[in-house]
């Protein structure tokens, strides 16, 4: 009876060591902050297609917290730990992730120009550990020109915010430059490469220019709020690429979804769960484009949108 008592104590603890370690998602970024709206459309299409956190899925989350120099470490902590995929989030981490593993699958739910760069061959056979979704957007430039100068009465100077260090940022501003001269826009570059640069760069500003178009990158993403704050106290009107920075504060922003992308980089996951190689999935790109407008800060820096535009607007913030 004591022996068949130990058995049944042990027993248990035996069959939960054995139990199949879980498919596990790693995901790398710059800051919860920034990326949790995006990263939550990505946990509800995983959901959707019938994952479950702890339960059917393990996910671990790795946040550099704005210090660029973690990704190396804390890419080779996922790879330590054995994740099935890694989720990348910004150009920074797909690249410390690619060095970090050769044989991990990785998943970039927006990149903005992955063949340029390097991080893949093409965009039909990305070849490699990684694949995912571009956020490349030729034309984009002078159709938001054209919605700022609706919204900025006599629109006819600008600045263009952009990262002086990131050579495909200063290619996006390179088209702002051949559009915004066809509609009577002088266009001045505001080139920003830290942090600290941002707020005399702005106050520069000040009666020197009527609207700051922004080039989005992954500095400029973590940096929205400080970018958005001051312009408000500067009453300048901007332009954006995606929605989350309208959210904190921004003007207007006409771009691809970005909860979009973030959602069919979930079915880039279930797929490689499955057995799917990167190799073979091809990169895609956006399908959803999204005008948003943000009412508050138009009221904020005494702007009257025009109800033609509010009419085409995807979104209104109120």
């Amino acid at each position: 009876m004591a022996l068949l008592g130990g058995a049944a104590v042990t027993w248990p603890l035996a069959a939960r060591a054995q139990q199949p370690k879980l498919p596990t998602v790693g995901i790398l970024g710059s800051g919860f902050a920034a990326w949790s709206r995006l990263v939550s459309a990505l946990m509800q299409r995983l959901r959707e297609l019938g994952y479950i956190e702890n339960r059917t899925i393990a996910i671990e989350y790795r946040w550099t917290e704005g210090h660029d120099e973690r990704y190396a470490a804390m890419a080779a902590e996922l790879v330590a730990l054995k994740v099935d995929v890694i989720v990348a989030l910004g150009t920074p981490a797909i690249v410390a992730a690619r060095k970090a593993t050769a044989v991990i699958s990785i998943v970039f739910p927006i990149a903005s120009d992955p063949v340029g760069d390097g991080l893949v061959a093409s965009l039909s056979r990305p070849g490699g550990n990684v694949t995912g979704l571009s956020t490349q957007q030729p034309d984009l430039a002078g159709k938001r020109l054209e919605i700022l100068r609706e919204i900025v009465p006599g629109l006819s100077r600008l600045a263009v915010l952009v990262n002086g260090q990131n050579p495909l940022a200063i290619l996006n501003v390179g088209e702002v430059q051949a559009a915004g001269p066809k509609l009577g826009l002088e266009v001045n570059i505001l080139d920003v490469k830290r942090a600290d640069d941002i707020a005399p760069a702005i106050d520069r500003l000040k009666g020197h220019t009527q609207a700051i178009y922004t080039v989005g990158d992954s500095f400029v993403f973590e940096n929205q709020i400080q970018i958005n704050t001051l312009a408000l106290v500067a009453r300048l009107p901007t332009m954006h690429n995606g929605r989350t920075y309208i959210e904190t504060g921004g003007l207007v922003s006409y771009g691809p979804s970005f909860s979009d992308l973030f959602r069919r980089a979930g079915d880039y996951v279930d797929k490689i769960l499955k057995g799917a190689k990167p190799a073979d999935l091809p990169v895609e790109q956006p399908t959803k484009y999204d005008l948003v407008i943000n009412l508050k800060t138009a009221k904020a820096i005494g702007l009257e949108i025009p109800a033609t535009l509010l009419a085409r607007a995807d979104e209104v913030i109120e």
